[in-house]
C-alpha cells in the first residue's frame, strides 16, 4: 500500500466512524435550532490548528448565519512560527488559566444559546474553561475531540479535568491517538494527520441536518452561495442579505454588556 492509499484508507475509516454518531449530530443539530429559531447564535470555539473547523461553519460557501465564531488571534495566528507572534507563544497562551475568561466578557452569554468547543486532545486549559464557562452560564456545550488521543492524553489542569468533562454532548472525529496516521519504514515518527478530516465531516453534517430543521420550521437559512449556482444578482443578495443577518443576531450579544 502506498502512503497515498493508506491515508485514504484510514480517512474512509474515520469517515465510517463520524457516520456512527449520526444520532448525536441530530441531536446537536435539534438544539442549534432552536437556538437559531430564537434568533440567538451558536458560540464556536477553538485554540490551535481546531480553529479550521470553526472557520469551517461560517463564513464560508454552502453555511449560513446563526454561529459566532470566536477565533482568538494569539491563540491560531500560526503562520509566522517563530519569532514575534510565533507558536511558541500561541502554545503558552493557551494554558494559561483565565484566558478564557477574559474572551468570554466580550459577549452577553444566555441560556438560549449553544456552544461549540473543539479541541482535538481536549486538555489544553483555555478550551476546557471556556466549555467550563459556558456550562456555568446554563449553555449547552457540544465538545469535538478525537476520542483516543484525548483519553490517552494529560489534562493541562490541576484537577486533571477534560473538555468532555464540561460537554453536554462529545463529538469524536475518529482520529487515532497522536492524530498522524501514516507510518513509513525509515521514519521512526507517523505523518498526515486525520483530526481535521473527521472533524469537518462532523462540522458539515451538523450544518446540512440545520439547515432541513431550519428550513422544515419555515424560516431556510441565507445560504453563502457561489455565482456559478445562484446567479450572481442572487449570490449578490445572499451574501448581503447573510453578512447583515450575523450583524444583527451578533448586536445582541453586546448590547447589555456589563449591565447587571
Amino acid at each position: 500500500m502506498t502512503p497515498t492509499q493508506d491515508y485514504l484508507e484510514k480517512c474512509r475509516h474515520i469517515a465510517d466512524i463520524v457516520a456512527k454518531q449520526e444520532p448525536l449530530i441530530v441531536k446537536a443539530a435539534q438544539w442549534f435550532s432552536k437556538t437559531i429559531l430564537a434568533g440567538r447564535m451558536v458560540h464556536m470555539f477553538a485554540s490551535g490548528h481546531s480553529r479550521i473547523l470553526v472557520e469551517e461553519m461560517w463564513p464560508r460557501y454552502g453555511s449560513f448565519p446563526g454561529f459566532n465564531p470566536i477565533v482568538e488571534l494569539s491563540l491560531t495566528f500560526h503562520n509566522l512560527v517563530v519569532g514575534a507572534n510565533g507558536q511558541r507563544q500561541a502554545m503558552f497562551l493557551e494554558n494559561t488559566t483565565g484566558f478564557a475568561g477574559r474572551i468570554l466578557r466580550n459577549f452577553d452569554v444566555s441560556p438560549d444559546d449553544c456552544a461549540i468547543v473543539i479541541s482535538s486532545s481536549g486538555c489544553n486549559i483555555v478550551p476546557v474553561e471556556m466549555a467550563e464557562l459556558f456550562q456555568q452560564r446554563k449553555v449547552k456545550v457540544v465538545a469535538i475531540v478525537t476520542k483516543q488521543h484525548a483519553e490517552k492524553s494529560k489534562s493541562k489542569r490541576g484537577d486533571g479535568k477534560k473538555l468532555s468533562d464540561f460537554a453536554d454532548l462529545v463529538l469524536d472525529t475518529g482520529a487515532p491517538v497522536g492524530d498522524a496516521m501514516v507510518h513509513i519504514d525509515g521514519l521512526d515518527t507517523p505523518v498526515a494527520p486525520g483530526s481535521s478530516i473527521g472533524g469537518i465531516l462532523i462540522v458539515n453534517t451538523l450544518k446540512a441536518e440545520l439547515a432541513k430543521l431550519l428550513t422544515d420550521a419555515g424560516h431556510p437559512p441565507k445560504v453563502l452561495t457561489a455565482a456559478v449556482i445562484a446567479g450572481e444578482k442572487r449570490a449578490a443578495e445572499l451574501f448581503e442579505s447573510a453578512y447583515d443577518e450575523h450583524a444583527h443576531r451578533l448586536a445582541r450579544l453586546f448590547e447589555n454588556i456589563g449591565r447587571k
